[in-house]
């Protein structure tokens, strides 16, 4: 080996050495960072000049184990939205004991009926009963305006996160062409690609995505259900928001908006082109979950009126619970636990009067003050058992106290069960994400390789040394 050749071998192995050192650097450094993928500096023979060469820096990155995560961060984060949205009904129902619950305001209508019936002439006990029964109403009233809200958030989540859809991907676009020009002039784009991971990591827990590798380091992006959503060009992802939200607007009704791709109607159930992800979970709870519970409540509403409507109570329509002052009309039962309330004729806040609850609704003067059969009467209606005539209930007969607690078994069992999705996909999603930090920087072993590239320097240092020390010595004679 020639003295060029052998300084020539130093000087570029100094120089990989010394971007070695570069690329530890920025690694440890970023070992928290989020997105950030460990260098790992390439070298390879130079076989003219001798010595190695620096043929570029590579992201040490495992595509088969993100595209794991991904699907892992969509299933959860679909998994958690719905299990929050049933914990939120089950407790706008509440639970029996705590005192505001839907059982609790049935229980206590049920013992004041019982009080009253038993001192008819008490009005202390008349009036306690027509309270109790305003506190069903109001507690039905409350839980319906609840559900109509959750369904309000979900449309407005749904607007939320197809604004951060458009904006991420339109990023992820102008990314792809920045990679693509630092590429093709040689220069590192590490770091574009780590921001454009961090924003890839955004869209995963919305939708379900899957990346393919195109030239010039660009990726396209498309969902699970095979919808194009970059590829090239960013696609145009069009949703209305609803603003506002009642138990008659609805996505069957053309009140509700829907989702759309490049003006191509898509849907987020499963199976379909965006199923998945938040932003299926939101439309579930939008479009079927809430309406759902909505109609198992209109539908227990419909048997408390029509127990307390029988002609042995009174004599013509409406009884002692109404919709909204008027009596039942089955066409119209869309909504009815939003608007039951109590007659007018026994509510003193209405003008009525309490002691028609023992004489009759269409009493005009008051009766014997120890007549309790009306109020008896009352009290074995709530009792009675009856089939639901709507709703999803199953068709056995059940007192009001036990539908009550039918409707709240439905949906403790759905949250239960949502939990226990919820559990297993998170967990799913931890074990995938540490497998994924696991390939990412280790200090350690940074440290370990940095002593390495020390020694590598070293060497090819005392080799110019030495190269030196001959040049010097080849001079003196």
């Amino acid at each position: 080996m020639s003295i060029t050749n052998a300084l020539n071998n130093a000087v570029s192995g100094l120089s990989a050495m010394s971007r070695m050192t570069e690329v530890i650097a920025s690694n440890t450094a970023n070992a928290l960072t989020e997105g950030y993928a460990r260098r790992e500096v390439q070298l390879s023979s130079a076989n003219l000049t001798g010595g190695v060469r620096i043929d570029g820096i590579a992201r040490q990155i495992s595509e088969s184990l993100l595209q794991e995560k991904r699907q892992a961060d969509a299933a959860a984060s679909n998994a958690t939205t719905l299990s929050t949205a049933l914990s939120a009904i089950e407790g706008m129902l509440g639970t029996p004991g705590d005192g505001g619950s839907l059982s609790d305001a049935l229980s206590a209508f049920d013992s004041a009926l019982i009080s009253a019936a038993a001192t008819p002439e008490n009005a202390t006990a008349l009036s306690a009963a027509v309270d109790a029964a305003k506190g069903v109403t109001e507690k039905l009233n409350a839980v319906s305006e609840g559900v109509q809200s959750l369904r309000l958030n979900a449309d407005t989540s749904i607007g939320q996160q197809v604004q951060s859809l458009n904006d991420t991907l339109a990023q992820i676009a102008d990314l792809n062409k920045a990679i693509t020009r630092a590429s093709a002039v040689g220069n590192d784009a590490s770091s574009l690609m780590d921001q454009r991971q961090v924003l890839v990591n955004q869209i995963e827990e919305i939708v379900p995505i899957r990346s393919i590798e195109r030239g010039g380091n660009q990726i396209a992006l498309y969902t699970t259900g095979g919808l194009a959503l970059l590829d090239g060009t960013a696609a145009t992802i069009e949703f209305s928001p609803a603003h506002v939200m009642g138990v008659d607007i609805s996505l069957a009704g053309g009140q509700l908006s829907g989702l759309s791709v490049n003006g191509r109607s898509v849907t987020t159930t499963a199976g379909g082109l965006m199923a998945g992800g938040s932003l299926a979970a939101a439309f579930e709870i939008r479009d079927e979950l809430a309406p759902q519970i909505q109609t198992d409540l209109d539908a227990f509403a419909r048997n408390l009126i029509e127990r307390f409507s029988d002609s042995s109570l009174t004599p013509t329509a409406p009884g002692l619970f109404t919709d909204a002052g008027n009596a039942l009309d089955l066409t119209k039962e869309a909504g009815l636990a939003q608007r039951i309330s109590i007659n007018a004729a026994v509510d003193p806040a209405a003008s009525g009067e309490v002691w028609r609850l023992r004489d009759g609704l269409a009493a005009t003067s008051e009766g014997a003050a120890s007549n309790a059969t009306l109020l008896g009467a009352l009290s074995d209606a709530f009792s009675r058992a009856t089939v639901p005539a709507s709703g999803s209930f199953s068709p056995a007969a059940r007192s009001v106290t036990e539908l009550a607690a039918d409707l709240l078994s439905r949906i403790s069992t759905s949250r239960q069960s949502a939990e226990s999705r919820q559990s297993y996909l998170t967990a799913r999603q931890e074990t995938v994400t540490q497998q994924v930090l696991s390939q990412g920087v280790d200090t350690d072993r940074e440290l370990q390789t940095l002593l390495q590239v020390e020694q590598a320097y070293a060497a090819n240092a005392r080799v110019i040394q030495a190269v030196d020390e001959m040049m010097q010595a080849i001079l003196e004679l």
